[in-house]
């Protein structure tokens, strides 16, 4: 009687566990249910620990079975599973944590935009600035996204509306303010400075991880490593370098990018002395015409980024058929008083480059190109800068090669 009754009970006990296990796989295959129909932080979190475990996916898997989760839907419960979370390094060298796939981004610095495009991601972008908008106007798609203020004035309201997974920074001057305004709807706030040449390969890479495109990012870096490298063989020895102003001109003249700035690498790339280098600021700069003069630059560069004059005629541009604007510039700015007496102006060595060309690392290359031609025509007989603009144009940003960007051109 004692072993029937034994037998009896650990029988109901095991079908009682059983009942109990039955019980909670049906909450948690509810709760998965339920994540997706409300739009959950994390697909396929039932728990809220935005991690989806082995129990989770087993949960999303009955439901499937039952017809109450799509194949698609499945589908990216178990790549979170197998991917996420993981942790990057961002620029502000704080450790960030991502714990589903990135949909959707929102992008503050200008600068930042390429690299997206380079990446083939440019459909994740939520919104855009006004400011990219205008500057990108010939990439596919851009005019038809959501708006959300200018680069140096964001619309946090507008930003919120659209819902950005991610939100990148290019430096942590704002991060307190903008992490205040957007963590609090899910938003994680990201500082990627794709700006400096020294850290470009990095910050790719990251960009690249957080967008599932490693294979693609190592394909960019080596074409503009084997350009960049070539430059740097045939200018590193380069003694004395030739000295180099660039100015503004067209927009403000007397001001320079200094040692921090995307143009300074270019033309230390090109193998040019950047005379702003010597000045205490470290990004961009208002001389005194006396101190140039004193300088007495060689070369002067005009990285043009709007148009000079009302009538609304650009320098440079991917619209521009013909570089007559920019020849009459530089034949108007080498009259000016104090750039007659300058080097650059007796010997002709005044020359227009496209400002966003030197802005930013990725195309950093770019713009060294130009300048390397320019500076030393002999060393570089077989460099076709338009060359290496077209395939950067065609074969990474994914669209026809057209436009002024650099006057003369250094063919």
């Amino acid at each position: 009687m004692t072993d029937e009754r034994h037998e009896f009970s650990a029988a109901g006990g095991m079908e009682m566990i059983w009942k109990i296990f039955a019980i909670m796989m049906l909450c948690v295959t509810l709760m998965i249910g339920s994540a997706f129909a409300q739009g959950m932080d994390v697909p396929g979190d039932s728990d809220s620990d935005k991690v989806v475990s082995a129990e989770e996916v087993g949960a999303a898997e009955k439901l499937a079975q039952e017809g109450k989760l799509s194949a698609d839907e499945l589908e990216e419960i178990r790549h979170i599973h197998e991917k996420y979370p993981f942790t990057i390094i961002d620029s502000a060298n704080r450790t960030v944590t991502i714990y589903k796939p990135v949909k959707r981004m929102i992008i503050q610095p200008t600068f930042e935009y390429e690299p997206v495009f380079i990446l083939g991601v440019q459909d994740r972008l939520a919104a855009v600035t006004n400011t990219a908008q205008k500057c990108f106007f010939y990439m596919p798609g851009i005019k038809d996204k959501p708006v959300v203020g200018e680069y140096k004035e964001i619309d946090y309201e507008s930003v919120i509306e659209n819902q950005p997974d991610i939100y990148i920074l290019g430096s942590n001057k704002t991060l307190d303010d903008v992490e205040s305004k957007l963590n609090p709807i899910g938003t994680t706030v990201i500082v990627m400075d794709l700006s400096s040449l020294s850290t470009f390969k990095d910050s790719f890479r990251t960009l690249a991880k957080l967008m599932e495109e490693e294979d693609r990012a190592e394909e960019f870096l080596s074409w503009w490593e084997s350009y960049l490298n070539d430059i740097k063989e045939k200018t590193d020895k380069i003694e004395p370098k030739r000295k180099v102003y660039n100015d503004y001109a067209n927009e403000l003249p007397w001001s320079t990018g200094a040692r921090t700035s995307g143009i300074d690498d270019a033309i230390t790339l090109a193998g040019g002395f950047n005379i702003a280098r010597s000045l205490d600021k470290l990004y961009y700069a208002q001389v005194d015409p006396e101190w140039v003069l004193q300088q007495n630059p060689e070369v002067i560069i005009i990285p043009a980024f709007h148009d000079y004059d009302p009538s609304g005629d650009y320098l440079t541009g991917y619209q521009l058929e013909n570089g007559d604007n920019a020849e009459r510039f530089i034949e108007e700015a080498s009259q000016w008083d104090e750039w007659k007496q300058l080097e650059a102006v007796k010997n002709g060595q005044v020359y227009v480059l496209d400002g966003d060309t030197g802005f930013t690392s990725c195309k950093a290359v770019i713009a060294a190109t130009y300048m390397a031609k320019w500076f030393y025509p002999e060393r570089f007989k077989d460099l076709d800068p338009e060359v290496v603009h077209k395939e950067y144009f065609e074969e990474w940003l994914g669209v026809p090669y057209r436009g002024i960007w650099a006057y003369p051109q250094a063919s």
